[in-house]
């Protein structure tokens, strides 16, 4: 998942939450003042100690090594060459942009992408919430993910998820510094 330009902390919150809730590991955030995203642990349940958190502060330092990597980038937008969300492949590696609450994705992002895709809505406004669309996203992908055996087996190597077990032990405790 990647956030690019979100200036509302409150939004940026609940995609992290919708984000864990959906099994996403990674989230990406693309913005050139970091520090004035700060997640809200009310709104996001804490669910920042379960999700890596990634900032970046330009497109390119974002999107380039995820397609080196083999990840496709889909980006959300509203234009006559997006598909329809529940016709995207969900089962490939892939990147999805969403842009800011007022300006969309950038056009640098566009040119980066491999495939646009929109939630098609039928009144007249022609957006939803942030979050909201983040999980309709999800929740489409999880769906495909599911009929495809995605869940059947832990999907992570041994290596990776012990790092994660250890992770997420140590995100109650008081201090994440071992103690000797």
């Amino acid at each position: 998942m990647v956030l690019e330009g979100v200036t509302i902390a409150h939004n940026a919150s609940a995609v992290v939450r919708t984000c864990d809730a959906a099994g996403v590991l990674h989230v990406d955030f693309v913005s050139p003042n970091p520090e004035l995203l700060g997640i809200n642990k009310a709104i996001s349940t804490r669910a920042e100690k379960w999700v890596d958190l990634h900032i970046h502060t330009s497109i390119r330092d974002c999107l380039l090594p995820l397609k080196e990597k083999g990840f496709k980038v889909a980006v959300t937008h509203l234009d006559k060459e997006a598909i329809p969300y529940t016709e995207m492949d969900y089962t490939q590696p892939l990147a999805v942009v969403f842009g800011s609450e007022s300006e969309g994705v950038s056009r640098e992002t566009l040119e980066l992408a491999d495939l646009r895709v929109q939630i098609p809505m039928l009144g007249m406004v022609q957006s939803l919430n942030l979050s909201v669309s983040v999980g309709v996203i999800l929740y489409e992908a999880m769906k495909q993910r599911r009929a495809h055996g995605f869940y059947d087996r832990r999907r992570l190597g041994d290596e990776e998820f012990d790092g994660y077990l250890r992770k997420w032990l140590s995100a109650g405790t008081e201090s994440e510094e071992p103690t000797e």
